[in-house]
């Protein structure tokens, strides 16, 4: 059994010579002016610190109150990371300035927004490990991996988790602590903390509440008004941990079937029941005791490919016909059909010029699994829209002709749909009668990709959410079968705002700038002034993807565990991706993989 008590939110950490102490700590919040108040002590926590060795790295329990030293020595700070090895000395990352984003059902989300690593060395040889040559190199890898990285977390929400997901687990009636609960694939600090699940699980010492899983992507949640019926809108991304990386550096497929650039988007709507018995409906305030949510996923091309980086601005495409393709893509198949049943491969490359020899690759082997497994015939359904060709001329809005294809595929697969009547939270530890009712689920996902999975793929899903949030508004009776969302100003101002910073951030962390095409995404028309600003970001782009996307590629795989530090080499890092992926680095450059 596990400790399934709250996550510690904030934590006194005392630093001596040969320790570091975490002490659970409460705050009395920020004042109005937005400055901290001091920490104190919880009563009931403060018998539970976490004792870090600062010479064998052990870590332990302290049942005793008493803290060894004086208080001018502690540093607040909001989570542990977890633990990295490096050249000479292992180090302990921690979270020690977070901003408040929203609160999800009662439950505060943080973005994190600094970090500090701390040596597990006795302080007497701190200094030189500091300034150990390799050592600095490597710590500013890491620095550089969680400054571009927006990494999300709450104590008491499993932001890795989609609703219907967490649903499912609650179903199973067993209590877990949230690092057990969490999807292995957003659990994006999962590599750092192995140390603490492995004192958890095999020493003794459970130390499940000072475990945060932290994700990386976005959340964004708006207040609107439909009808005069209150509404939250919240959409958030989940960015995987594998085969994590930057554009040039990371596409296609491993051997274990996990793609580049993979992001499931979760778009929900929060509100409350009208009330029975002539009650007056509340304004102001949401509960969100019915929820509506919608899962989509994109992810790079699912086969061995590379664009070599040659400072072109299109660098040369690779497609690399191996003996394994068919297994990796397989594997792929049955993890998105494993995890989300029914699955569509939306692909919205060219089907000439630059791209059409992924196009081809793609058909052909989704044709050859298609004939030979049974499975992948009745449930992986591929679809082919050629976004340029349909959307010449600034005409994107076409993109509803992709979109009447899909829909009759959408409507059976559904949405997730609960209704809590009784409770304004979310249940985490066990449904109690009368409380959450699932009323539909989704069972199925529209898997979109372009060339990158950014700017098109915006564009799709955007319009795809739209398109489901009609058909749920509908259903639930906020708008009438006649009107549409399209028909309420300032809703779809909020809309397509939010959908145009979440592409901004997917974007972001894969090709360093905002998405192209966002004019449409975020006003519903394209303009020559959006093709302006895509030409400043497209030359971004190249400059940063060419020049500068090494150290943030080196970063990603330093802190996803592609590359581990090694000491006593001549080379500081092992590189623990398999054989295959190794090769496709060493023929066809930067190609970069995250199995850990």
């Amino acid at each position: 059994m596990y400790n399934t008590d709250p996550l510690h939110q904030t934590l006194n950490l005392y630093v001596s010579p040969t320790q570091y102490i975490f002490e659970p700590a409460t705050t009395n919040g920020p004042s109005q002016h937005g400055a901290r108040q001091p920490a104190f002590l919880d009563e009931k926590d403060v018998r539970q610190s976490l004792v870090v060795d600062r010479q064998t790295g052990n870590m332990s329990l302290n049942n005793d109150t008493h803290i060894p030293f004086g208080r001018e020595k502690v540093i607040t700070c909001y989570g542990i990371i977890g633990t990295l090895s490096l050249a000479t000395t292992d180090f302990l990352l921690i979270i020690t300035s977070r901003t408040p984003s929203c609160r999800l059902l009662s439950h505060p989300i943080y973005l994190a927004t600094d970090y500090r690593l701390l040596p597990l060395s006795p302080l007497s040889t701190s200094a030189a490990i500091l300034e150990h040559p390799v050592e600095k190199e490597l710590i500013a890898l890491v620095e550089q991996g969680l400054k571009t990285s927006r990494l999300w977390f709450s104590y008491g929400w499993d932001l890795t988790n989609t609703l219907q997901r967490q649903e499912d687990i609650e179903k199973k009636g067993e209590a877990l602590p949230m690092w057990k609960r969490a999807d292995d694939r957003f659990f994006w600090n999962k590599f750092l903390m192995e140390k603490m699940i492995d004192v958890t699980e095999n020493q003794g010492v459970d130390l499940s509440r000072f475990i945060l899983p932290v994700t990386y992507g976005s959340v964004e949640l708006r207040s609107s008004n439909l009808n005069n019926r209150d509404i939250l809108f919240l959409l958030i991304s989940r960015r995987s941990r594998y085969r994590s990386g930057t554009r040039y550096f990371t596409r296609g497929i491993n051997a274990s079937g996990q793609v580049a650039n993979f992001n499931e988007t979760e778009q929900i709507v929060l509100f409350d029941p009208l009330p029975e018995n002539g009650q007056e409906y509340r304004r102001g305030r949401v509960d969100g005791r019915e929820r509506l949510s919608f899962v989509q996923t994109r992810g790079s091309v699912p086969l061995f490919w590379a664009e070599v980086n040659n400072l072109r601005y299109k660098p040369d495409l690779q497609i690399m016909d191996y003996t394994e393709t068919p297994q990796a893509l397989k594997a792929h198949l049955d993890d998105m059909i494993g995890t989300y049943n029914h699955t569509y491969l939306v692909n919205l490359v060219n089907q000439k010029g630059h791209e059409q020899p992924v196009k081809e690759a793609f058909e052909r082997y989704m044709s050859l699994l298609s004939s030979s497994d049974p499975v992948i015939r009745e449930k992986a359904h591929y679809v082919y829209f050629d976004f340029h060709h349909e959307c010449k001329g600034l005409r994107f809005d076409r993109i509803s002709l992709l979109i009447d294809r899909l829909a009759p595929a959408v409507e059976e697969m559904g949405w997730f749909h609960s209704v809590n009547p009784q409770s304004s939270t979310y249940a985490n530890t066990q449904d109690v009668e009368g409380g959450t009712r699932v009323l539909r689920k989704q069972d199925g996902v529209i898997r979109s990709n372009c060339m990158d999975c950014l700017d098109r793929t915006n564009v799709a899903q955007s319009a795809l959410g739209r398109w489901v949030l009609n058909q749920q508004l509908r259903k639930v009776g906020i708008i009438s079968i006649k009107e549409s969302v399209e028909d309420h100003d300032d809703f779809m101002l909020m809309f397509r705002h939010v959908w145009a910073d979440h592409g901004d951030t997917v974007s972001l962390a894969y090709a360093g700038t905002g998405a192209l095409k966002a004019d449409y995404t975020r006003t519903g028309k394209r303009t020559k002034e959006g093709l302006l600003h895509d030409g400043y970001k497209s030359i971004m782009r190249y400059i940063r993807n060419n020049f500068f996307d090494g150290d943030r590629q080196d970063g990603f795989d330093i802190l996803t565990g592609a590359w581990v530090a090694r000491r006593g080499g001549v080379a500081p890092l092992t590189d623990t991706r398999p054989l295959i992926m190794r090769s496709v680095s060493s023929v066809y450059s930067y190609y970069v993989d995250a199995d850990a």
